[in-house]
């Protein structure tokens, strides 16, 4: 993939950085894949820099090898030549000889070091005090094992801690961008591709070259030598222990628990023993937990649900880990024919969801400026389940939603449903302003057409 696509406000936060005066030190951090190393490449193109990558080798392996990145940046054959001891030597050296251009440092999968040697977040801590923070040099710590990564350089238990002069989670790319991946495709074959690449760069890389989505599934997802049959176990099993117990907690929400009691009955244990792992997948971004948007207290609400955030790691759950004895025997022919059959309904449908509610932000910011809105989520209580409820807690607008991934275009009753549902929620009731917004990839009947054209309060939006 030539194109550099999205990424303007990290972009945007380094630049920042590197124009202030004096010293800096920035972290990113994000899961593997999601593009940090891609994005450190097209900030330092047309800086001065040094670009090391630790490894999981011994420290004294990924010390040569340091030294060998600053012998070739430096032009040096004294140091490529001479043998260093400790990294403070080799900081030293590379500080004393740099140019007058503000150097940029860049050490990625800085975890490894610290791994090979827990001691070495201190030894880094000392180099920055004494040789760095003073200095014209901007220094990118950069990681892919988040866990490691917020303990290492972010938690207040880290020697670094403090350090630090910005940070970059890095996400995955919203499905706004997704048009330019994909010039070519339709609106509906956008959102069937982000269901799957959900936003990482390397899946939509991955999946470039196919004209329909079930064919990129079959290419690099159940052929069992493709880097995406295997892909979540690479991303858990350095971050957590017990990986078989947390394959099957996300499994089990892929088939539909969503709520804690359900989960630790699917399971067959205490909901007590469950919560330490959804903490950590929530940790990871691999799941995240619900609550009805008009909840006043979201941490206590007793109401919420866990689903899983990840696009890819969802479809994996679904439609892959489950059968993965058909796969391993060639039988790959019968995953297919179910993925055929559920793929919209089990999967598509609810990323749809996810996706028209990220529109509401877009929207609520731009085209309708006059709608104060700070939440966006669902509403459900025992009798009622609304797809999209936005409001302003501050204020009396609040937004109603449904979103139709169906192959006829919505019609008038649906409407009148949502209008009906509403009623039942209770908030600001007296008060409250209104708005309902249907979201439909098919598009709308003449008569719902008809009937928003007379009324102020509905927005019909493909």
């Amino acid at each position: 993939m030539d194109r550099f696509i999205d990424r303007e406000k990290e972009l945007a936060a380094l630049k920042r950085e590197y124009d202030s005066k004096g010293s800096s030190l920035v972290v990113i951090y994000g899961r593997r894949r999601v593009g940090k190393t891609a994005l450190i490449a097209e900030f330092i193109k047309d800086r001065p820099s040094i670009y090391f990558l630790a490894t999981q080798e011994s420290e004294t392996q990924n010390l040569r090898a340091f030294q060998s990145c600053v012998s070739q940046y430096l032009q040096s054959d004294f140091l490529r030549d001479v043998s260093l001891n400790s990294w403070e030597s080799a900081f030293r050296f590379l500080m004393d000889n740099t140019g007058d251009r503000k150097l940029v440092l860049v050490i990625d999968e800085f975890q490894y070091l610290g791994k090979s040697d827990p001691a070495f977040p201190s030894v880094f801590q000392r180099i920055w005090d004494e040789q760095l923070k003073d200095r014209d040099v901007m220094v990118i710590l950069c990681g892919s094992l988040i866990s490691m990564m917020e303990s290492q350089t972010l938690s207040y238990s880290s020697p670094l801690y403090g350090r630090r002069t910005a940070q970059i989670k890095l996400k995955q790319i919203p499905f706004r961008y997704y048009r330019d991946f994909f010039t070519d495709k339709s609106q509906k074959e956008l959102v069937e591709f982000y269901a799957v690449t959900g936003g990482v760069p390397r899946y939509i890389e991955a999946f470039s070259g196919y004209e329909d989505v079930l064919d990129g599934i079959a290419a690099n997802i159940l052929d069992r030598t493709s880097f995406l049959y295997e892909e979540p176990y690479f991303l858990l099993q350095q971050e957590v222990d017990e990986i078989g117990s947390y394959f099957s907690l996300i499994r089990s929400i892929a088939a539909g628990n969503h709520r804690l009691s359900s989960m630790a009955s699917a399971l067959e244990t205490k909901s007590t023993s469950l919560t330490r792992y959804l903490k950590t997948l929530i940790g990871l971004d691999i799941l995240e937990r619900e609550v009805p948007v008009t909840e006043n207290d979201p941490e206590k609400s007793k109401k919420g649900l866990y689903k899983i955030k990840d696009n890819y790691l969802g479809f994996w759950f679904r439609f892959v880990y489950p059968y993965r004895s058909y796969i391993e025997s060639g039988h790959t022919d019968l995953v297919m024919d179910r993925i055929r059959d559920n793929f919209i309904d089990n999967h598509v449908s609810y990323v749809y969801e996810d996706i028209c509610r990220e529109r509401i932000w877009e929207l609520s910011a731009s085209e309708y400026p006059d709608l104060h809105i700070s939440k966006v989520g669902r509403y459900w209580d025992r009798d009622t389940e609304i797809d999209i409820v936005a409001l302003d807690p501050e204020g009396r607008d609040i937004i109603f939603g449904e979103c139709k991934y169906w192959k006829g275009p919505v019609g008038l009753n649906i409407l009148m449903d949502l209008k009906e549902k509403a009623s039942h929620v209770h908030w600001n009731l007296g008060e409250r302003r209104e708005h309902f917004m249907l979201f439909s990839i098919n598009g709308f009947t003449d008569e719902l057409r008809a009937y928003a054209e007379k009324k102020g309060d509905v927005s019909l939006l493909t």
